[in-house]
Order: structure tokens, then C-alpha cells, then sequence
């Protein structure tokens, strides 16, 4: 199957037209009116170096977090119960997506997280789309995530940790507040043990394009700079084992 150059058109192809390793198209840019097209249509971007034409994919199978089915691993209940992170939203975005950038990834060398793409989420930041969910210890960040909201559902990108379990207690403080929130699912794109632990689950692309459409349609986008409404010590209360 023919993979498209996408040119400077506001366009993509059907997710459908993927190829067996999910790329729909190769090239065009990284704006913020892109990557929000990108996103609505089931399709996500995923440079494999800062050398070469991006990548865009929408995968078959989709792995999903649901908020209302997710479950927490006692420990880390334990653990958030206890208060060892605060968690905040959206107060330290351009920090947090660097600190992802700077994860080694195994197998990989540098980081998906090129510039171009870095300015393209920082402007949905700005633009009220994309947030960081932020686990700080003694005024210190030490772990967070960073994603993008549309409609009911949350695509999240990446997370770091510089101390245990930081990034785990700031997914878990978000997936509560989804879940309070009415948000349908979290878009975790591809399978990983540490969000199979959550409950990560996997969805043909058909099963992903429909829950996409459904949680697009649903009302109005979350715009806007985000601020939680159960604290870590209150989402591990919500959530179920």
C-alpha cells in the first residue's frame, strides 16, 4: 500500500489507508491546526528522528485506558493515601515536556520529541488544548505527563519520573479526574506493561474511530488551563483496585 506525502494542505488520508505498521502519511508540519486535525481524525504523529520526514499513525490495535474501568495497584494506593507528591495541572508545561524529551527510550537514540513538535504542543497550551499533569515533592517537580483533550477524551503523549512512582501518582490523579470528569477514555496509543497495570486494554481502529467520534460529538471541548478537583489522597479513594 502507497504511504501519502502529505503537502501543505490542511489534510489527511482516511486512517483507514494505514499500512501493517500503522503509518497513514509522511510529512507536512507540526501547527497547532495539524496536529488538532490530526488528533480528531484518529491519527498522531511519531518522528523517528529529527533528520527525516514525520510520521503519522493511527494503529491497529489501539490500546485505551477508561477511566471509569481503570483499576490502582494497591501499593501505589498506599502511596498517594499518604501524600508523598502534590499534583498539580498546567503550571509547568514547557518543564514538563522537556523532562519527557530527555527519557532515554530503549532502542531509540535522541528523542521523538523533536523541536518542531515541542512548539506545535506548546501552542495548544497556550491555545487551551494540551495540558501537564505535574507530581511535585518539596517545591521540586519530579514526574508528570503531558497530553492533549478533545471532547471526552484525552490523547496523553509522555511522562517522566525523577522519583519513584511520581509519574504513576500523577496518571492516576488524572485518570480520577477524568473519570469525575465524564471523560470517556485515554488514548495511550501503543501497549506498554506499565499502562497494562492500569487497565490498558486494546480496541481495533474500528473500535477506536467510533469511541473517537462518539466522545467528539459529545459537547464541548475541556478548554483552557486545567485544575483538578480530587487531590491524589481523594482520586485513590475513587479509583478501584
Amino acid at each position: 500500500m502507497a504511504i501519502r506525502w502529505l503537502g501543505p494542505g490542511l489534510r489527511f488520508p482516511s486512517p483507514h489507508s494505514a499500512d501493517a505498521d500503522g503509518i497513514v502519511a509522511v510529512g507536512g508540519d507540526c501547527s497547532s491546526a495539524r496536529l488538532l486535525l490530526a488528533y480528531r481524525s484518529g491519527i498522531f504523529p511519531w518522528p523517528l528522528s529529527d533528520t527525516l520526514p514525520l510520521f503519522w499513525f493511527s494503529p491497529d490495535p489501539r490500546w485505551v485506558v477508561l477511566p471509569a474501568e481503570a483499576h490502582l495497584p494497591k501499593s501505589l494506593r498506599k502511596q498517594m493515601r499518604r501524600g508523598v507528591y502534590e499534583v498539580r495541572c498546567d503550571t509547568a508545561f514547557e518543564e514538563v515536556i522537556d523532562a519527557c524529551s530527555a527519557v532515554p527510550r530503549p532502542g531509540q537514540q535522541g528523542t521523538w520529541i523533536i523541536p518542531e513538535l515541542r512548539q506545535g504542543f506548546v501552542e495548544l497550551h497556550r491555545m487551551g488544548y494540551a495540558h501537564s499533569i505535574e507530581a511535585w515533592q518539596d517545591g521540586v517537580l519530579v514526574g508528570g505527563l503531558y497530553g492533549l483533550a478533545l471532547g471526552r477524551a484525552f490523547f496523553g503523549e509522555s511522562m517522566f519520573a525523577r522519583a519513584p512512582d511520581a509519574s504513576k501518582v500523577a496518571f492516576a490523579t488524572l485518570l480520577a479526574n477524568l473519570h469525575a470528569w465524564g471523560f470517556d477514555f485515554v488514548d495511550c496509543q501503543t501497549r506498554t506493561e506499565h499502562l497494562v497495570r492500569f487497565g490498558a486494554i486494546s480496541w481495533t481502529r474500528q473500535q477506536y474511530l467510533d469511541a473517537l467520534a462518539k466522545s467528539l460529538g459529545a459537547g464541548v471541548d475541556r478548554v483552557g488551563g486545567w485544575r483538578f478537583d480530587l487531590d491524589p489522597a481523594a482520586a485513590a479513594l475513587a479509583m478501584r483496585e
